[in-house]
């Protein structure tokens, strides 16, 4: 619950004014970017519906309305500003929404060691379901590192590296597809047992740690292709 500071009023944590006086509320510590716009904990959000309200909310936050408010109101307006902003961006992107999901239903952020060695080898922990992709790329990393090194044509080079890329967007695609029928799936089970709801959640993690891992193997191809049309040493660590 929420205390209305101009009223004293209790008022329910998703509430953005006091339902007593009208003032608008303290921020308080929200959490829930969902309950805050007035949707379900679901994965597959209406675009369209979640601009209006974010634009019905910005206008109701907005600090010109809260001008010649007291100094309360005026820093709870720009709070739930503030926090309206963070939320919009967490919700209308897909992958954001879902680690808004994991974070709030209590699951570790999707996080993966970082594959950078230092050995010019994409390394790390890497997901069972990557292996294969992994040791291939490794094994032509290196081979077109050692020709470049030579001085083979980097236009052939680029080549095999774009050649290289295509199993690891194909990895990407069907991770996506995994993912919405993955969030098709918890948006379904608002009332299944939790067992089953926890093990979407699961799944939904590991996607993303998997997916997480794809997009820096390509964020390496991208080095590479970079350190041929630059003449240099490709660069390492970072996350794509």
């Amino acid at each position: 619950m929420l205390e209305c500071r101009n009223c004293g009023a209790g008022a329910p944590v998703d509430e953005h004014f006091c339902p007593q006086c009208s003032r608008i509320l303290a921020l308080g510590r929200h959490g829930d970017y969902f309950s805050f716009f007035g949707l379900p904990r679901k994965l597959v959000i209406d675009p369209a519906d979640l601009e209006r309200r974010f634009r019905d909310l910005s206008r109701k936050f907005h600090p010109d309305y809260f001008y010649n408010a007291s100094p309360t109101e005026r820093l709870a307006s720009l709070e739930r500003s503030s926090y309206l902003n963070d939320a919009y961006r967490a919700l209308k992107n897909s992958v954001s929404r879902v680690e808004h999901l994991l974070a709030i239903e209590g699951l570790p952020p999707a996080k993966y060691e970082d594959p950078s060695t230092g050995s010019g080898q994409v390394g790390g922990k890497v997901p069972p379901s990557l292996l294969e992709e992994v040791f291939a790329l490794n094994e032509e990393l290196d081979e077109i590192r050692e020709r470049r090194e030579s001085g083979a044509d980097p236009e052939t080079l680029r080549a095999r590296l774009e050649k290289a890329r295509a199993p690891i967007d194909v990895k990407r695609d069907e991770h996506e597809q995994q993912l919405q029928a993955l969030s098709a799936r918890w948006d379904s089970q608002q009332s299944a047992p939790p067992a089953e709801k926890r093990a979407t959640l699961d799944a939904l993690r590991e996607r993303l740690l998997e997916r997480n891992y794809i997009n820096n193997l390509l964020a390496t191809i991208e080095r590479e292709v970079a350190s041929l049309a630059g003449g240099g040493q490709p660069a390492t660590g970072g996350h794509g």
